[in-house]
C-alpha cells in the first residue's frame, strides 16, 4: 500500500511538473509572439521607383504569416494575391489587400477584429516590394 502511495505521489508531482514547464514555455512563446507583432512597421515605398513586375514576399511572427505575391506595373499595385495565410483565432485580413490595391499604398488601415494578421500581410508586401 505504501508503494502505491509513492508512485501516485510522484506521477502527481510529475504532472503538476510539466504543467508548469508547459504553462511557463507557453507564455514565453505568447510574449515573443506579441512583441513581434508589436514591433512590425511598415515604410511608405514610392511606387514609382519600383521595376514592372511580380514580386514575392512573406513575414511571420510565429502565430501568423503571410506569403504574398504583388503585381506591379507602370508604378501602381496591379494585383496583390495572398498565396499563404496562417491566422491565430480573429478574424481574417483577407481583404485587406483590396485596401491597398484601391488606395495604392501599403500603409492602410487594419481590419478590425484582424489587427495582427493585417500587419503582418502588410509587412510581407512591403518585404515584397523591397526586393532588388
Amino acid at each position: 500500500m505504501r508503494k502505491n502511495k509513492s508512485i501516485i505521489i510522484f506521477v502527481t508531482v510529475s504532472v503538476v511538473v510539466i504543467g508548469v514547464m508547459y504553462l511557463s514555455w507557453y507564455l514565453y512563446d505568447v510574449n515573443s509572439y506579441k512583441k513581434s507583432v508589436e514591433d512590425i512597421t511598415v515604410s511608405d515605398i514610392n511606387l514609382s521607383n519600383i521595376s514592372n513586375g511580380v514580386y514575392v514576399g512573406s513575414d511571420d511572427v510565429g502565430y501568423i504569416a503571410a506569403k504574398v505575391e504583388v503585381v506591379v506595373n507602370d508604378g501602381k499595385i496591379e494585383k496583390i494575391t495572398l498565396l499563404e495565410h496562417k491566422n491565430e483565432r480573429g478574424t481574417p485580413a483577407e481583404v485587406i489587400t483590396d485596401n491597398m490595391i484601391k488606395e495604392q499604398k501599403i500603409d492602410v488601415d487594419t481590419i478590425s477584429g484582424a489587427t495582427n494578421s493585417s500587419k503582418v500581410i502588410k509587412k510581407a508586401v512591403e518585404n515584397a516590394l523591397l526586393q532588388k
